[in-house]
């Protein structure tokens, strides 16, 4: 039994006790693995991107020596009813082990909990440290810059909130209806959220695949007066500025949309030297090389003047032949972005595609530039009517977290009815 003579002095309700958390649970970090030390087909290891929000998914894991695991590392071994906790990386991802999940082996990424106290109910202690009260103070001790990291160090200064058992148990039955319920409502936001972007996808698809009998076809080269790439300034990384002329990468460009999170800069003789490859107002941007291949945006003229890097194409439209948006529109199709990759895909070492390649690239569109317009019109409209409804979900998916968050906030500071 948990004795009284150890309640520190806090704000919690009667009955009551605060705890140092190593007092009221084993905790045990895996082995750190080398490399020799793994084995194909061998123990089934756990590492951190294992341990989903409540759940366990090996489709990432590694195997370890077969011999090391049944014998020297024999204690690591996880247990059902053993509570995951990812410690490096995204810390605070845990998981209750199911019987299903086993055999599993620890690494050094993940630590596991275990109730050794009658007066601790395992799955409240799981949701203990699956809330914003436990996770954000361990944060806060985190150390490492790039990758956060905690230890057995940082946890046995942990403390745990225990009210009496049975409230306990009133207080996971709570917890795990209002969750099943929550869980059930974002699903149905994600699942809305994924209709309206298939919905706009869809119709884009079908503009495009489904051309109308003025229609004509014409290779890039002949409705362009520009197409080309740029090149990184001799340095690097190292080179660009705080501020300057803009020098679009890759990362910036997005299907329908310019991102300016990580846009580097460049000084002016820097920009002379890309000269060639100057951004003008309407010009299609559209991916050349790597795994972000063939997506495709308008740049902001707030952003210009610019200039772009070697993963990145200017494809500039004959105004009186094409209407820019609708090239770029066109080419952020399904239709035409699968047609872009199979070429890109044709590449010896990686996804890429050459100025010739994409000179030779046969597109349709209206002859009239005035379908074309309202064909654009059409695209915007539906476009701005996705993007409502994305924001009105994802909004929704964020409130439904912060719902959540606060009912366990309450469900550990006393504050949760647990009488009705």
């Amino acid at each position: 039994m948990i004795k009284e003579s150890t309640i520190e002095n806090t704000n919690l309700p009667a009955g009551w006790l605060l705890r140092d958390l190593l007092e009221v649970v084993f905790l045990q970090e895996g082995p750190g693995i080398r490399k020799y030390e793994y084995e194909d087909g061998g123990f089934p290891m756990i590492n951190v991107r294992c341990v989903q929000d409540g759940y366990i998914d090996m489709a990432k894991s590694k195997s370890a020596s077969m011999k090391l695991a049944t014998t020297k590392w024999k204690h690591f071994q996880v247990d059902e009813g053993d509570i995951l906790f990812t410690i490096s990386g995204t810390i605070g991802r845990s998981a209750i082990v199911k019987k299903s999940d086993l055999p599993l082996l620890m690494n050094t990424s993940v630590v596991r909990f275990k109730s050794i106290s009658i007066d601790l109910n395992t799955n409240f202690l799981y949701h203990y440290v699956s809330s914003s009260l436990f996770i954000d103070k361990l944060k806060n001790m985190s150390t490492g810059t790039a990758i956060q990291n905690v230890g057995p160090s940082h946890l046995k200064k942990m403390k745990v909130p225990i009210p009496p058992l049975p409230q306990q148990k009133q207080i996971v039955s709570i917890l795990d209806k209002a969750f099943a319920a929550i869980d059930r409502a974002k699903a149905n936001a994600e699942q809305n959220l994924k209709n309206a972007k298939e919905l706009f996808e869809s119709y884009l698809q079908n503009v495009f695949e489904n051309k109308g009998d003025d229609w004509e076809e014409k290779e890039l080269s002949e409705v362009t007066s520009k197409i080309g790439s740029g090149a990184t300034p001799r340095g690097g990384k190292a080179s660009y500025k705080e501020e300057g002329i803009s020098l679009i990468r890759s990362m910036n460009v997005h299907d329908f949309q310019f991102k300016q999170k990580n846009l580097a800069f460049i000084d002016e003789q820097q920009a002379d030297n890309l000269s060639n490859v100057t951004i003008q107002e309407e010009d299609v941007l559209l991916n050349i090389t790597g795994a972000s291949i063939a997506r495709c945006c308008i740049v902001p003229k707030e952003y210009l003047p610019a200039r772009v890097n070697q993963h990145v194409s200017i494809i500039r439209a004959k105004n009186e032949i094409i209407n820019p948006i609708f090239l770029a529109s066109l080419l952020t199709s399904k239709f035409f972005k699968d047609q872009i990759l199979e070429i890109g895909e044709q590449g010896a070492t990686r996804q890429a595609i050459t100025k010739v390649q994409l000179e030779s690239f046969v597109i349709s569109f209206p002859q009239e530039i005035k379908e074309q317009k309202v064909v654009v019109e059409n695209i915007n409209n539906l476009k701005a009517e996705t993007k409502k409804l994305e924001v009105i979900y994802t909004q929704k998916l964020a409130d439904l977290e912060e719902m959540k968050k606060s009912v366990l906030q309450k469900a550990f500071s006393g504050q949760l009815n647990t009488k009705n």
